[in-house]
């Protein structure tokens, strides 16, 4: 289990457990965080589930593969650290990960 911190575009934080293996999305989703649509259900079809990583887990977290960077061209105010959370899988080195939730999603 690992620990997901997500914060809104207003700075509230909202912290939900998820078992390794999941993705960030479906922590959002089974948690009904706000900010977090996922219209396609995870299959990288859509940019609803936009994230910003925190810049301390930039690395950790890795780059987004072609297939998602085409994806997140549909974001809305997508910047260097944004990620789409159906691509991000959970394990524990991402316990205690923080990603900020754009204003709207695409």
């Amino acid at each position: 289990m690992a620990k997901i911190h997500f914060v809104d575009h207003k700075g509230e934080t909202r912290t939900v457990e998820i078992e390794n293996g999941a993705t960030v999305m479906e922590a959002a989703i089974r948690n009904s965080v706000p900010g977090v649509e996922a219209e396609c259900g995870g299959a990288c079809a859509c940019a609803t589930c936009h994230v910003y990583v925190d810049e301390a887990w930039r690395e950790k977290v890795g780059s987004p593969t072609p297939m998602e960077e085409d994806m997140l061209d549909f974001g809305f105010d997508v910047r260097p650290n944004s990620r789409l959370s159906c691509q991000i899988k959970v394990s524990d080195d991402l316990d205690g990960l923080v990603v900020t939730t754009p204003e709207r999603q695409a």
